[in-house]
């Protein structure tokens, strides 16, 4: 049946309420929240058809934030209400179980499909819809196999901000917890696997472990006996021979895989390993990554994602001629750097960039070049630019001669070594890929995943997505399922594969069988807009098919200190269930793209507080956030303490303030600051707040202080805490009421800190959608307070 079919049932009373008064404020708060775009991701179940075998068929929408939207078919047996998922959106996939399962994992959970093809099923152990999970919206949680498909790891959460480390058997279905109270990932996962799949390196708080799996221990060996060092889980890297590289300071160690086994539990980790090289800086985790050649002769390292070196490894640099080894500045707007390097050797660098408001891809390959200024004009090598794939994911095949790009032009298979495309392989958005062998890969978009083979021969694996779906006009007992994606009909009887089927007949869908009927509930508080519900003809009582959840309703704020008068530090604390994120820029720009990039995956319009240092350093930086769509509004024209008694601080000092700052932002972008503004570090007082509303602004503050601008040197100098960036997330989603203001400074602070919260800026924006939360700019709690 076509999805828009179906019928609501009658809405539900709110026996919370004890006047019709309450009532209509609380309906008028409804339609205004209605009108406005939710962070929280909603589900939509709709589409009911009922069967005569009393088999519900019904789709479900949901939005899930940070992605695309997304829908799945399902199949209900009312006898017992019994789940199946009959579609598989390909959200993210990875090959397993010996490359036997394709492992899928979108906003319905994780399944499993046969790469032979096969309808989805569920996996023992792994949170589903179908297996009684609630659909909350959010990211699709983050998971790491390896090499072989036979283990996997996954965090499992334990609170907004963290999990524990699960190793999961996928041949015998054990599952055992590696490690307790682990960051849950933001752009990485925090564990990376050997090439041989023997063993696995995590980092948890600031330190690295290493973790052997073949043979898989009967008890897990102490922490202590497998403890690398301090870092990142970017401080380290395997290379494909099975080499494991941790960078600490300026030094490059190298351990051997072989000697991994052999010694680590009667050595320390780094003293089976020899020294391999050294970089020019110290590494930061925080902001710096590194790759290793193929053969691990050499390094590749990017310096606060955007200074590219290349370097050799391994040389006796104390004789050795002097060289001018290559180097690539990539522009200041990058957020992410994929590399492909080739068994051969061939190095391509792919930045993903923001410009007006869109990611696209800038892509350099390290080449041979003459070099015409050098005696005898010598060849060297160096980064050139070429022209970027259609789109930013990017695979090697296993030999490194082709390559895949997907994204939202569709999928381009390029001859990677000469770097021209070989076969457009589709058109239409496609959200993960992977190669099977050198000859044959999976895609999936959102109509199916297939396998596909470089001469361009396909075969369906499993129907992610349909636009419209019924039962088979066919007099049987148990007549057989029937969807449609791209225009094209397929067929299944729940258990075999979904198969073409051009001339089959579908019956009209009913609501009504011989024992049941069936209406969709609407919902009034909570991620899911309407619930089917299943009434019993045949006897008495009415049931959901799934249960209804609702958000958890927030305690009342507490006794907060006030805001100066004239000073707006919350919106409503009832009704809306929203809250205001706000990112203060003071003269650093670290930070800005990846903010940017998440902000634009979540669908969220924050505001951006610009003080005039920033905006005359970084111009363009200031006119990107603009374009981007975001609220831009003062942190006046330099960053000066207003408490300080060096200052005369008047109406005049403030009114010239606030005007410099808008001259800054005109001649920087063309466009004009929002009539709001927060003065620096957040020091208000009566007189500063009129003082700005005689020139038309609007003074902000804030209710929830995350504490992420304290720097090791501010937590000595003044003996406070300082939290790390994973505990500031759980104090945040503690504190937050609806109507919240919470601010995010950008930027390295100057005293130094050992990560950032602006880097888990995903894990904030998650934990967000999974309460229920809309992220709002300032000026939009201003208005709904009024």
């Amino acid at each position: 049946m076509n999805y828009s079919s179906g019928q609501a049932g009658p809405v539900p009373g709110l026996p919370f309420f004890q006047s019709n008064a309450m009532k209509s404020r609380f309906c008028a708060l409804v339609l205004i929240f209605a009108a406005l775009r939710p962070l929280a991701g909603l589900v939509n179940f709709g589409g009911l058809d009922l069967s005569d075998d009393n088999r519900l068929l019904f789709r479900a929408d949901a939005v899930q934030n940070g992605f695309a939207p997304q829908n799945a078919l399902f199949v209900s047996r009312l006898t017992d209400l019994a789940l199946t998922q009959l579609t598989a959106f390909p959200e993210r996939m990875e090959l397993i179980a010996n490359g036997r399962l394709i492992q899928v994992r979108n906003a319905f959970g994780a399944l499993r499909v046969p790469l032979a093809g096969g309808l989805p099923q569920t996996v023992p152990g792994f949170p589903s819809f179908v297996s009684g999970k609630a659909i909350t919206g959010g990211r699709v949680e983050d998971m790491a196999a390896s090499q072989d498909g036979r283990w996997l790891l996954y965090v499992d959460p334990v609170s907004s901000a963290y999990g524990n480390l699960i190793l999961v058997d996928t041949q015998q279905g054990e599952k055992r917890t590696v490690a307790l109270d682990i960051e849950r990932p933001a752009s990485q996962f925090p564990a990376c696997w050997s090439p041989d799949s023997r063993v696995f390196v995590y980092a948890q708080r600031g330190k690295l472990y290493y973790y052997t799996v073949n043979p898989f221990p009967a008890a897990a060996v102490d922490e202590r006996y497998r403890y690398i060092g301090e870092g990142t889980i970017n401080s380290v890297s395997w290379s494909r021979t099975g080499d494991f590289f941790y960078l600490k300071g300026a030094t490059v160690f190298k351990v051997r895989g072989s000697e991994i086994f052999a010694r680590t539990l009667y050595a320390d980790f780094l003293e089976i390993g020899a020294v391999s090289g050294k970089i020019p800086f110290d590494f930061d985790g925080n902001f710096d990554r590194f790759w290793i050649a193929p053969d691990s002769r050499s390094i590749l390292f990017s310096k606060g994602g955007r200074n590219i070196f290349y370097y050799p490894l391994e040389l006796d640099d104390f004789n050795t001629a002097e060289a001018s080894l290559p180097y690539l500045l990539i522009p200041q707007c990058s957020y992410d750097i994929n590399v492909l390097w080739s068994p051969s050797g061939t190095l391509t660098v792919i930045a993903s960039v923001m410009r007006e408001g869109t990611p696209v891809p800038v892509v350099y390959r390290l080449s041979p070049q003459v070099d015409s200024q050098a005696a005898g004009a010598r060849e060297r090598m160096a980064f050139v630019p070429l022209e970027a794939p259609p789109g930013l994911g990017g695979v090697l095949s296993p030999d490194g001669t082709k390559a895949l790009f997907w994204g939202e032009q569709g999928i381009v298979l390029y001859d990677y070594i000469n770097w021209r495309i070989q076969r457009t392989i589709s058109s239409r958005p496609a959200f993960s890929c992977f190669w099977i062998s050198n000859e044959e890969f999976v895609t999936g978009d959102d109509r199916r995943i297939e396998r596909v083979q470089v001469s361009g021969a396909r075969s369906l694996v499993c129907l992610a997505g349909v636009s419209d779906y019924g039962f088979e006009d066919k007099s049987t007992t148990m007549p057989r399922i029937l969807a449609q994606t791209g225009g094209v009909w397929f067929v299944t009887d729940g258990v075999s594969p979904w198969a073409e089927a051009p001339n089959l007949q579908r019956r009209s869908a009913s609501l009504v069988s011989g024992r049941y009927r069936v209406y969709l509930e609407p919902q009034s508080f909570g991620p899911y807009e309407r619930l089917p519900m299943i009434r019993n003809t045949a006897g008495v009582g009415t049931v959901a098919l799934v249960p209804g959840i609702q958000y958890q309703r927030e305690s009342p704020a507490g006794d907060l200190p006030e805001a100066a008068e004239g000073v707006f530090s919350h919106g409503l604390r009832t009704g809306l269930r929203e809250v205001a994120l706000c990112f203060d820029l003071y003269d650093d720009i670290t930070g800005l793209p990846q903010v940017l990039d998440s902000l634009r995956r979540f669908g969220c319009r924050v505001t951006f507080f610009l003080n005039g240092e920033f905006i005359r350093r970084y111009p363009e930086a200031a006119r990107t956030i603009a374009a981007a769509g975001h609220e831009t509004a003062s942190m006046f024209f330099a960053p000066i303490d207003l408490s300080d008694s060096r200052f005369r601080i008047g109406a005049d000092f403030i009114s010239r303030g606030l005007a410099r700052n808008e001259d800054e932002f005109y001649r920087a972008s063309g466009g004009e600051l929002s009539l709001l503004w927060h003065s620096p570090y957040y020091v208000n007082s009566t007189e500063i707040a009129e003082a700005a509303a005689q020139v038309g602004y609007r003074t902000a503050s804030r209710d929830v202080d995350p504490m992420d601008w304290v720097s090791r040197e501010d937590a000595r100098r003044l003996g406070i805490s300082q939290y790390p960036a994973a505990d500031m997330i759980d104090r945040i989603v503690e504190a937050k009421r609806p109507g919240s203001i919470i601010p995010i400074r950008l930027g390295v602070l100057s005293g130094g800190r050992s990560d950032y919260l602006f880097l888990r800026l995903d894990v904030l924006l998650d934990a967000l959608v999974r309460a229920g939360y809309s992220v709002v700019p300032v000026s939009t709690l201003m208005e709904h307070a009024r």
